[in-house]
């Protein structure tokens, strides 16, 4: 038998120089994907938390309906007698924002806070300056 020789040339891989092509590409699209991400997942969290103070409304006039006042009114009230699929992320800010005639509610996802003081308000990032203590 013939001994095999080698040759340095015919052997097939990738060079070190390749290697590090390839990772700085895959560094620069990460560099671009994150941010973009992140950006998706916040306003995503911002809408949930929107939606669950929407998805409240009605369950919230419901009651005024049935009570002629906001007072007394609670969360707990709520999904027993009108909307048991209501999130868990909805809150009524204070007790003492409840009057016969407007309430306070605030909706929270992942840290970002959305109020609403109604009847008829709109939803806001920040605290409304009357009714929401």
């Amino acid at each position: 038998m013939a001994a095999e020789s080698h040759d340095a040339r015919t052997e097939t891989g990738f060079t070190l120089v390749e290697l590090l092509v390839v990772l700085a590409i895959l560094g620069i699209l990460l560099a671009i994907a994150v941010p973009s991400y992140l950006g998706f997942t916040h306003r995503a969290t911002d809408a949930t938390a929107k939606a669950n103070l929407r998805a409240a409304l009605p369950s919230v006039e419901a009651y005024y309906t049935d009570n002629k006042t906001y007072s007394g009114l609670t969360v707990s009230i709520l999904r027993s007698q009108y909307d048991q699929g209501l999130s868990p992320d909805v809150a009524i800010n204070d007790p003492s924002d409840l009057t016969s005639s407007s309430y306070c509610l605030k909706s929270t996802d992942r840290g970002d806070t959305y109020w609403i003081h109604g009847p008829g308000g709109s939803i806001t990032a920040t605290k409304p300056s009357t009714g929401c203590t």
